[in-house]
Order: structure tokens, then C-alpha cells, then sequence
């Protein structure tokens, strides 16, 4: 079968489309036929490794997918085969044919797409686990969503309105201000030509924003937290600007406010119940179109190239994926 592979840490450029045995199915797990791979920023990193998840070459990008059960060890639980699924596995999934534990997949709902459902699991899951589980956002809350075009940043946007949140979208330009309210945000922020502190509290007034959603770090994490109100909660979801930002605790200390990790891969081992509801509740939300899980482009597995570039070079507007099988798409 086709897969594409990372034969050695590097750029894009180094990733090859080889011929590699199919897989078969072990103790507790399924072999399902990939219609789609999804790729997230983090891709950009694992290949270089610059990521804290680093699995040795080689390997295969891209960590989720979805497609079609065609084989599961007879003793497993929670799909058959010719069930429509989707999956998450960190790494690995751009290829034809995957081999994955069953509480690794979730069934696709027949009104759900499957391209749409491919690109669910990591950014939707991720923003729901923030903001459910780490935040307890409420109805009526202000979210501020940093970073608001990318994969986890449209995801918080798309779940914070649908959770009730007055949402604040802030980006990079005004293509990508304006995507983010279409897809539901309130307001908007364009931290290259606005002052991010000084809009953000024009908008929120005295009382401050009550969380702030922040997967860019750098420059722009401090004035975000100087911009929560009293115990506002920040969630530090990652640092796609390259920089790891230094808070002053002071702030923190004045403003009584929560900085909160979001892990979801650790949570979706530790507290496996709560993150199968989350994933309902995801499922439910895009089958209903209340999450768009929009696809920026779909590329053939060979231009691998050109899917890595839009990613780094910020062009992205929600998600990319491998069309890989056509017959299940």
C-alpha cells in the first residue's frame, strides 16, 4: 500500500511516498481504509522534531483521519466492519491503510462527511476539552480566541458560540477576521494593526475577558492576560509563534486569575468517559452543522510539499487534509 513517510527528521521536502506491507490487526484493535488524512500545525513540527510527541523514523505524518473498519480483532468492542469512522493516533495516519486501537475511533453519523469528520478529533477535540473541562466557560462569557483562523483557533470560535460565549476572534488580517465571523465570532481583532490590550479591553470594558484561548504564545500571551478580568482563566494550548512566552506572576497574583493547561492527549487517556462524551457531543454538533470543521484544501498524497507550506506559511484557514482512498470519499 502507499504511504507517506518521514524517512528522517527534517522539512517537507525530505518526506517520501513509498510502498509499504499492509497492516493486520492485533490484540484490541482495527485496520480501517483511509479516505482522509487531516494534517494540524503540529505536523509541521513532529517532522523536525521540535514537538514534544517524537516517534523515531520512520514514520507518517498526520494524526488523524477518518475512512472504513475493514478488519477488527474479533474480541474488540465498538465497531464491525464497513462501520464509517474517524480516528486519532498522533502520528501515522497519512497512509492507505491504518492499524489503530478501537478506543482510538469513533463512529461517523451518516449525515456527517466524511472529509468533515476526518479533520474532528485533534483541534475540535482539544478546543472542547479547553473549554468545557479547563475553563467551565459559561453562557454569556467572553472568550477571546487568539490565533482565530488556524485549526484549533476556528475550532474555539465554532465551540465557544455554540456554547453561548460572546466570542472574540484575533488574527493576523482582515481575510482571516472575517472567516472567523462567518464562522461565529462577535467581534474582532487584528493584532498586526490594532493594539491587542487596548481593543480587548474597549470591548470588554471594566469587567475584563473571562477567558482568553491561546494557541499562538509569543509577543502576544501578556497582553491577553493583562486583558482578563478577575479570576479570568487563560489557556495555554500551545506556541505556534516559535516562542514559549515569560509571564509575570504579578499579573496573576493582581488579577486573581487561573493560567490553565490544555493537554488533550493526556486527557483523553486519563479521563477516557469524560472524553468519549466530549466526542458525542462533537459528532452531534457537526452532523447537526452547528460546527462547519471547514476544509481549506485537499491534497493528493504526493503533494505533500505544497500541504506542509500552506500550513507554515500561515495560509490555512481551518483544515487541510490527504485525499488518499477516492472510492470512500
Amino acid at each position: 500500500m502507499k504511504a507517506l513517510i518521514c524517512p528522517s527528521l527534517g522539512p517537507a521536502e525530505n518526506l517520501k511516498v513509498v510502498d509499504v506491507e499492509p497492516p493486520t490487526a492485533g490484540k484490541g484493535e482495527a485496520v480501517v481504509d483511509v479516505a482522509y488524512a487531516a494534517l494540524n500545525f503540529f505536523d509541521t513540527l513532529i517532522i523536525e522534531g521540535k514537538y514534544q510527541l517524537k516517534p523515531e523514523p520512520p514514520f507518517s505524518p498526520a494524526g488523524e483521519f477518518s475512512g472504513r473498519v475493514v478488519a477488527v480483532d474479533p474480541e474488540a468492542r465498538g465497531v464491525s466492519v464497513g462501520d464509517r469512522v474517524l480516528g486519532y493516533c498522533g502520528y501515522g495516519a497519512a497512509r492507505e491503510r491504518v492499524v489503530i486501537p478501537v478506543n482510538r475511533l469513533a463512529r461517523v453519523p451518516d449525515g456527517l462527511a466524511l472529509d468533515k469528520a476526518a479533520g474532528l478529533a485533534i483541534a475540535y477535540g482539544t478546543s472542547l476539552h479547553a473549554l468545557r473541562q479547563r475553563a467551565e466557560i459559561k453562557p454569556g462569557e467572553t472568550l477571546v480566541v487568539l490565533g482565530a483562523s488556524g485549526g484549533v483557533g476556528v475550532a474555539a470560535v465554532e465551540i465557544g458560540a455554540a456554547m453561548g460565549a460572546r466570542v472574540v476572534a484575533c488574527a493576523s488580517s482582515d481575510e482571516k477576521l472575517a472567516f472567523a465571523r462567518r464562522c461565529g465570532a462577535a467581534e474582532t481583532i487584528n493584532y498586526v494593526t490594532e493594539d491587542l490590550r487596548a481593543r480587548l479591553r474597549a470591548l470588554t470594558g471594566a469587567k475584563g475577558a473571562d477567558v482568553v484561548y491561546d494557541p499562538v504564545g509569543g509577543a502576544l500571551a501578556e497582553p491577553a492576560l493583562r486583558a482578563l478580568g478577575w479570576k479570568g482563566r487563560f489557556l495555554v494550548i500551545g506556541f505556534a509563534s516559535g516562542e514559549i512566552p515569560k509571564i509575570p506572576l504579578n499579573i496573576v497574583l493582581l488579577k486573581g486569575c487561573d493560567i490553565r493547561g490544555v493537554y488533550w492527549g493526556e486527557f483523553t487517556a486519563r479521563e477516557p468517559e469524560a472524553h468519549r462524551d466530549n466526542m458525542t457531543q462533537l459528532l452531534n454538533w457537526a452532523e447537526e452543522g452547528a460546527l462547519s470543521v471547514h476544509i481549506h484544501a485537499k491534497y493528493a498524497i504526493e503533494e505533500y510539499v505544497q500541504a506542509f507550506e500552506a500550513i507554515s506559511k500561515r495560509q490555512v484557514l481551518g483544515k487541510i487534509l490527504f485525499q488518499i482512498n477516492d472510492r470512500l470519499a
